[in-house]
């Protein structure tokens, strides 16, 4: 049996180690897009926000935040965004990704709605 050159290991851990991250986990259990999310859940764009940040229009979602209410946020935000381009989220909670700023809403994940 041929033993694998140690060198050969240490190449393929470091080329391992060096791709982007992927996707991580929302709290639930369930992962959030891949173009959406950019880290982990210690430091990654993607986050669960309070229902209390978010209000339901005719034009779709309102969406304020403040410091505290995202990892990323420093300042107050607004964001309007159409029904139709929110994603669906796997709990019944809400979640924003912002990337590459804080100024940008990269993904916005919503539960369904009950008519």
């Amino acid at each position: 049996m041929r033993s694998i050159p140690m060198t050969f290991i240490l190449a393929q851990s470091l080329l391992f180690a060096a791709l982007p991250a992927g996707s991580h986990d929302a709290p639930a259990g369930w992962q959030y897009d891949k173009f959406c999310c950019n880290g982990d859940g210690h430091n990654g764009d993607c986050q669960m926000i309070s229902t209390k940040n978010v209000k339901i229009t005719e034009r779709g979602y309102e969406i304020s935040l403040g410091p505290g209410d995202h990892r990323l946020v420093t300042r107050p935000h607004h964001f309007t965004l159409p029904q139709s381009k929110a994603r669906r989220s796997r709990d019944a909670e809400h979640h924003l990704c912002l990337y590459p700023t804080e100024e940008t809403l990269r993904c916005f994940y919503a539960p369904p709605m009950a008519f």
